[in-house]
């Protein structure tokens, strides 16, 4: 259950570090080059400013099952570590 829980954990986390890092990179690259970042289709668009969309709002399944899964980690890892072995 230790093992486990520790995966659960960590993977989860990392691969909402791992989109939205990425994500930022691509709005590094379009800010760079004096243009806004469309959030919705993910391009750079030079012509129109385009607004802010939180990756929370364009993601919710994702950062909440990310989430979730994390915390079920914690609890799995707790158990985990006060059960004693055989």
């Amino acid at each position: 259950m230790l093992k486990l829980g520790l995966t659960l954990l960590i993977i989860p986390c990392l691969a909402l570090m791992g989109g939205y890092m990425y994500e930022q990179s691509l709005v590094d690259d379009c800010l760079d080059i004096g243009g806004s970042f469309d959030y919705q289709n993910l391009m750079c668009d030079m012509q129109n400013k385009q607004p802010f969309i939180p990756y929370m709002a364009r993601y919710p399944l994702f950062v909440n099952g990310g989430m979730l899964l994390s915390v079920l980690g914690v609890f799995m890892t707790v158990i985990g570590l006060y059960r004693p072995r055989r």
